[in-house]
């Protein structure tokens, strides 16, 4: 029987691989038929490059993908597109409708992972900023002057202390207790 199944490539502990159409009976890293595409996990989101005419070829004539695969194809359309090409031969649709819904379709999923890709790239960017340690952009707020009303109103107890009162300083102890209860 033939499969579409990953082929595993890349050193270890960083694993990238070959989507192949290959006999069952084959090694999971040896002979294959054909190569249809690649997939790589170790990127966010993950990069998946996919020739979906031939994997559509493919399972037309009958090969069977494993589960990974299978949900890679999801992913890309092809399993969509299969499930159309199911109701143009039942005549539920006709073949340019089910192109232009697949169309659709494939043309929203893209832009999703546009998005994805660019969320991706600005979270990166923030965070080579933070460790390159440039600083953030400080918005200073415009300074409010009081009037001498307000002044006047204050309590007492916000008045500065006389010049005859002790001030006391802090020891280093009572420094790292109001570090602590701030962290």
């Amino acid at each position: 029987m033939v499969r579409l199944r990953l082929q595993r490539k890349g050193r270890k502990k960083a694993p990238f691989y070959h989507i192949v159409v290959a006999d069952q009976r084959a090694k999971r890293d040896g002979r294959f038929i054909e190569r249809i595409g690649s997939y790589n996990p170790m990127t966010k989101p993950a990069t998946i490059e996919l020739d979906r005419e031939k994997a559509f070829e493919w399972l037309n004539k009958g090969a069977q993908p494993t589960n990974t695969v299978r949900a890679i194809l999801r992913f890309k359309g092809v399993m969509y597109r299969k499930h159309l090409m199911k109701g143009v031969a039942k005549g539920a649709l006709t073949e340019d409708q089910a192109m232009a819904k697949y169309q659709e379709w494939i043309d929203g999923k893209d832009a999703k992972i546009a998005e994805r890709v660019a969320v991706t790239k600005k979270e990166k960017e923030a965070l080579l900023a933070k460790i390159q340690g440039t600083a953030p952009v400080i918005v200073e707020e415009p300074v409010v002057e009081e009037t001498p009303e307000e002044v006047a109103e204050t309590p007492a107890e916000d008045a500065p202390a006389t010049e005859d009162a002790p001030v006391a300083e802090d020891t280093p102890a009572e420094e790292n207790k109001d570090d602590n209860a701030e962290g």
